[in-house]
This record gives C-alpha cells, sequence and structure tokens, in this order.
C-alpha cells in the first residue's frame, strides 16, 4: 500500500514527465538532412530589428543575442525551441533557397516533454510543412490543418515554421 501512493505521489506532483520524449538528437537529425554533417554551427547575430520582428513572430520577447544554425550552401538548419502549453517543444527545422526563393524542405519534433499534443510529431502531420515559404507579411504561405486536442502545439510549431523562414531570409541576404 505504501508503494501504491509513493507512485500515486510521484504521478501527482510531476504528470508532465508521463509523455517527455527525446525522438531524435542534433547530430542524428544534421546526418539526415545533409551531405556531409556540419561539424560546428555558426550565428546569426541578432540586431534590435531581428529580434523586433522575433518578437511579433513568436508573440512574446526573444532570449539570447544570437541564432545558432547550421549551413551547406543555400541550405540551413535551425533547432529552435517553442512553449506548447507549459513545456518547450524541441524542433529541426530545414530551410533550402536564396533569398528570393526559400521553402521549408524539412520539420521534424526533436523533443517534446508536454502531457498533451503529442501528436505533432508525426510524419502525417509535420509533412504539411514541406515546400512552405513566408508571405511578405512573415505568415505561413499555406494553411497548416490542426490536430483536435493540440491546438497549442500546432501553434507552437507555426511558430517555429516562421521564425526558421525568418532567420533564413536574414542568413541568406548576408551570402
Amino acid at each position: 500500500m505504501a508503494l501504491f501512493f509513493l507512485f500515486l505521489c510521484i504521478f501527482l506532483v510531476n504528470p508532465n514527465k508521463a509523455h517527455s520524449a527525446v525522438y531524435q538528437t542534433t547530430p542524428e537529425f544534421l546526418i539526415e538532412n545533409f551531405n556531409e554533417p556540419p561539424s560546428k554551427p555558426e550565428s546569426l547575430w541578432l540586431t534590435p530589428e531581428l529580434k523586433k520582428m522575433s518578437t511579433e513572430i513568436l508573440g512574446r520577447p526573444i532570449r539570447g543575442m544570437r541564432a545558432r544554425y547550421y549551413s551547406e550552401n543555400e541550405k540551413t538548419a535551425w533547432i529552435l525551441e517553442e512553449i506548447g502549453k507549459e513545456r518547450p517543444i524541441t524542433v529541426g527545422v530545414i530551410v533550402s533557397g536564396s533569398v528570393e526563393d526559400f521553402h521549408i524542405e524539412h520539420l521534424k519534433v526533436l523533443a517534446f516533454r508536454e502531457s498533451r499534443g503529442w501528436e505533432v510529431r508525426y510524419p502525417s502531420f509535420t509533412n504539411q510543412y514541406k515546400n512552405v515559404k513566408m508571405t511578405p507579411d512573415y505568415e505561413l504561405d499555406q494553411n497548416i490543418d490542426g490536430i483536435t486536442g493540440a491546438t497549442l502545439s500546432v501553434w507552437a510549431l507555426n511558430k517555429i515554421a516562421r521564425l526558421a523562414l525568418f532567420y533564413h531570409q536574414q542568413v541568406a541576404a548576408l551570402n
């Protein structure tokens, strides 16, 4: 009986750990998406203008002075995090193309720490982001169908997709 009570207390105190999982590491994601995986990340320095636009995209202030990314020719990889309901969702986004014509090549949930909304990790959902571009007003050019019960997770992935496209545009403009 005491063991059951202990288990119940642990589960009730920390219910969010029930679905917490790392599905793929950053090195594995890079190996999967690059001919020769970059050995070290590059940095996009976040000027006040970039921070302002990033804040508008995320709907919250952005922390840090730089965004790290990996690149190969006209392809960039971004490992970004956004809060779903209460905990961060880690997503890898591959964006490719020139400054005039770029799109999402691949989006994958690398780690999910929420108790609900984990369905966004499946390819049946993330494949919707393939070939999505950014409009001039920094929105996604295609509608992403939601998942019942995972609205906040879907919104988080949409924000990450928009931010990765915006950051890629900035990097492409520098090159």
